[in-house]
C-alpha cells in the first residue's frame, strides 16, 4: 500500500451502525449561515445523509449571519431550546469555548457516544485552529477557506509583467502595482477584501508573529495585543503609502471590495480563497491565484497561512437525549468523510479540511483541471506551524476587528499615523479582552 493510499484508508472510517428505522427517527435541527449556491450544497449534503439511512433526519434551517446566527444559538440554549448544531464563525471560537455547558465539544462527543472523530484526520492548520492547546478536538471542522492573492492575467501582460509570474513579496507587489497604475492596465493596481483578517492577521500567521501575548489566547485569557509593534506598524505604514500614491484602494470593511476584481477595475486583489468559484464564473479576462505575499526583511521563508470560514458546534438542552447526541456524532463522522469533504469542496471552492479529501480530489484529477485551486492547501501546509500561525484564541475577536477597522480608517483618510492606529487599537482592543476575561470569571 502506497502513502496515498495508507492516508486515504486511515481516515476513511467505517460510519458506526444506525439502528434499523423506528416509527419516529431522530431529529437534528442543524442551523447554519450559507445562503445561495452554498446553502443549496448544505441541503444537499443533509439529504445525502438522510437518505443513506433512516434512523436519523437532520434538518438544515438557515439562522441568518454567522454573528447573528451564534447569538441566536446562545440566547436559544439559555431558553432551553438551542439547536443540535449551530454553525460558527471562526472568530467566534473564543467565544464558543467560554460558553461553557451550553455546548458539548467534540472530544466530549465522541467519548459519550463512542463515535470516534479522530482530529489527525483533518489538515494541521485547520485542526489546530479548532483545537484546544492538547490536541483535543473542540469544534468540528466544516466550511474552512484561507486567504490568497488574485492577479489578472491581461492586466499584468499589459503592464509588461510576465503573467505567469505572479509576485512574491511585497516589494515585487509594490513594484507590479507601480507599473499597472504607470501603463493605466487597470483603474485599480491593488485592493484588498477583509482588511484586518488577511493584511494584519494572516500577516502575522505566515511571517510567524505573534498578534497577541498567550500564543494568540490559546494560553490565557489574559492575552494583550501586540499589533502596535514594528512589523505589524510597518504593515499598515505600506499600505498607507500605496493608497496615497494611488496603487491601493480601500474598497471597506469585510468583503465590500469583492467586486472590485472580477469587475475587471481592480488587477490585484486579497481575498478568501472561497471566492474562487464566483470568479471563475462572472470574470471574462485571464487570471491567477497566488500565495500572500511575504516580506524578507521580517523572515526569510513564510509559513502557513491561518483558516477562516467556520465549525461546527453541538449544543446542548436539558432535555436533549443519548440519541440525539449519537445522532449528532454520526452526521459529523459522515461530514468527515473523504468523498464528502470532495464534493463539499469542490462545489463550494472551500478548501478540503481532510488530509484523504485533499488526496481524494488530486486522485480525481481536480487540481489539474482547474489549475491554482490547490494554492490555498499548498499555503496553508507551507512550512511547520508555530504557535503565531495556530490561529486565535481571542474573546469577541469580532469586536476586535470591528475597532482595528475603524482605525484603520482613520489612518487611511490622514487623521492619524500608522503607530498612532496600531496604539489606539490595542488600547481599545484589551479593554475588551478585559471585559470579556472578567465575564469568564464571574
Amino acid at each position: 500500500m502506497d502513502r496515498r493510499t495508507f492516508m486515504i484508508a486511515s481516515a476513511t472510517m467505517a460510519l458506526p451502525n444506525i439502528a434499523r428505522a423506528q416509527s419516529a427517527p431522530t431529529r437534528i435541527v442543524f442551523w447554519h449561515s450559507m445562503t445561495a449556491v452554498l446553502g443549496e450544497e448544505v441541503n444537499r449534503l443533509c439529504d445525502t445523509f438522510n437518505s443513506s439511512q433512516s434512523a436519523i433526519q437532520v434538518q438544515p434551517l438557515f439562522r441568518g449571519g454567522y454573528a447573528e446566527s451564534m447569538t441566536a444559538a446562545i440566547a436559544a440554549w439559555r431558553a432551553g431550546q438551542a439547536p443540535h448544531l449551530v454553525q460558527v464563525f471562526e472568530v467566534g471560537t473564543g467565544s464558543m469555548l467560554g460558553a461553557g455547558p451550553a455546548v458539548r465539544q467534540i472530544w466530549e462527543l465522541s467519548q459519550e457516544t463512542g463515535i470516534d472523530i479522530d482530529p489527525a484526520v483533518f489538515i494541521p492548520a485547520v485542526r489546530g485552529y479548532y483545537s484546544l492547546t492538547d490536541g483535543r478536538l473542540a469544534s468540528m471542522p466544516f466550511n474552512s477557506s484561507t486567504a490568497v492573492m488574485f492577479y489578472n492575467k491581461d492586466s499584468f501582460e499589459k503592464a509588461g509583467l510576465d503573467p505567469e509570474t505572479p509576485p512574491a513579496t511585497w516589494k515585487h507587489v509594490i513594484a507590479a502595482a507601480q507599473a499597472i497604475r504607470a501603463s493605466s492596465a487597470a483603474a485599480i493596481p491593488m485592493t484588498t477584501s477583509w482588511p484586518v483578517w488577511i493584511q494584519l492577521e494572516q500577516f502575522g500567521a505566515i511571517h510567524d508573529l505573534p498578534y497577541a501575548t498567550q500564543a494568540n489566547g490559546f494560553d490565557g485569557l489574559d492575552a494583550e495585543l501586540l499589533i502596535n509593534t514594528e512589523h505589524y506598524v510597518a504593515q499598515v505604514q505600506r499600505l498607507l503609502d500605496m493608497a496615497k500614491d494611488g496603487t491601493f484602494r480601500y474598497g471597506g470593511r469585510d468583503n465590500s471590495a469583492d467586486a472590485m476584481f472580477p469587475s475587471g477595475q481592480a488587477a490585484m486583489s486579497f481575498n478568501s480563497s472561497s471566492v474562487r468559484s464566483d470568479i471563475a464564473r462572472t470574470a471574462n479576462f485571464r487570471w491567477g491565484t497566488a500565495m500572500l505575499p511575504y516580506d524578507p526583511a521580517v523572515i526569510d521563508q513564510p509559513i502557513n497561512s491561518i483558516i477562516g470560514g467556520a465549525s461546527l458546534w453541538p449544543m446542548t438542552t436539558p432535555n436533549r437525549t443519548p440519541e440525539e447526541y449519537k445522532a449528532v456524532a454520526s452526521f459529523l463522522l459522515f461530514l468527515s468523510q473523504p468523498e464528502n469533504v470532495a464534493s463539499w469542496s469542490k462545489n463550494t471552492g472551500y478548501v478540503p479540511v481532510t488530509v484523504a479529501g485533499y488526496e481524494l480530489m488530486r486522485q480525481q484529477g481536480f487540481f489539474k483541471e482547474n489549475p491554482g485551486a490547490d494554492v490555498p492547501i499548498e499555503q496553508l501546509t507551507r512550512g511547520t506551524m508555530t504557535k503565531n500561525s495556530m490561529g486565535f484564541r481571542l474573546g469577541r475577536m469580532a469586536e476586535l476587528r470591528n475597532i482595528i477597522s475603524e482605525e484603520l480608517e482613520r489612518a487611511l483618510q490622514g487623521a492619524q499615523s500608522a503607530q498612532a492606529a496600531m496604539d489606539v487599537s490595542v488600547r481599545r482592543g484589551n479593554r475588551v479582552l478585559r471585559d470579556f476575561q472578567r465575564t469568564q470569571r464571574s
